[in-house]
């Protein structure tokens, strides 16, 4: 009953956000850099007219990106407003021969049935809503061709920015991510649970099938995006640290911690 309650409580939540999201996240400039920084990472790995599985795609922004470069691509969420939100753009975008939409949420992969991927990505710690990541991953795993890769980005334990909230006496947030039966979220009025997963609960359950692409930081020494107007407001500050992330993203323990981390695994 907790796993349904979830379920429809996510929806709930992005759903009523659907119709303002991507004005929310294309104005905020370090969204914006972050998906950036997704992008360069799965383009690194893509091979040529691979088959493209999202998870938790939201209204389609990274779906549409890919369809635009020629992948196919099938695009899945649980949220109905955000499915709506991405067909929409299907349509006027005239991609319906690259992208196809399914509603089906990530705690219910098994649904996708007889199919397989030479890519799986998953963008923004759309994971960290379930409570049931190591199903999740065996069910990617059955659904990458072998030789097929993934690109997961999760919301680690350590992240830096949070802890700094101590130095302004925010005790829940500095520790929010440590909480053992995940963190009360909240979003458009609507409560949810978030769980934050360390990198190696990903590799340590894979590192039978799977070998290690890459493993980096993502928003270590860039503030998360929840400081708003920091690019406007400290534009050189911001370069600064996007060079000072930049070489220590993948190098460990940095490469374990920040407000994201992208995991990229192949299957053998």
């Amino acid at each position: 009953m907790h796993s349904l309650q979830q379920e429809a409580e996510v929806n709930e939540a992005f759903s009523r956000q659907s119709g303002h999201f991507d004005a929310i996240y294309d104005s905020n400039k370090i969204t914006v850099w972050a998906r950036e920084q997704v992008r360069e990472e799965i383009l690194q790995y893509l091979q040529p007219n691979a088959q493209i599985l999202e998870l938790n795609c939201g209204t389609g922004t990274d779906s549409v990106y890919f369809a635009k470069r020629g992948y196919n691509i099938l695009a899945t969420d649980n949220a109905d407003g955000m499915l709506k939100q991405l067909r929409e753009k299907v349509n006027a975008l005239q991609l319906n021969d690259k992208i196809e939409t399914l509603k089906c949420s990530f705690n219910e992969l098994e649904h996708i049935q007889g199919r397989q991927f030479d890519y799986i990505y998953s963008n923004f710690g759309g994971l960290n809503c379930t409570q049931h990541l190591e199903k999740v991953l065996f069910d990617i795993e059955k659904l990458l061709k072998p030789g097929g890769r993934f690109t997961l980005v999760i919301m680690p334990k350590v992240c830096p920015w949070d802890l700094l909230m101590l130095f302004k006496g925010y005790f829940k947030t500095a520790f929010r991510r440590f909480a053992k039966n995940g963190t009360s979220a909240h979003l458009e009025g609507v409560y949810f649970q978030c769980y934050y997963y360390n990198p190696s609960y990903v590799t340590t359950r894979l590192q039978k099938s799977f070998e290690l692409l890459s493993l980096k930081s993502l928003s270590l020494a860039v503030p998360p995006p929840y400081i708003e107007q920091f690019v406007e407001k400290h534009p050189k500050v911001f370069a600064m640290l996007e060079k000072i992330e930049k070489r220590l993203r993948k190098t460990y323990p940095f490469n374990r911690w920040g407000d994201y981390c992208m995991i990229t695994m192949q299957k053998r």
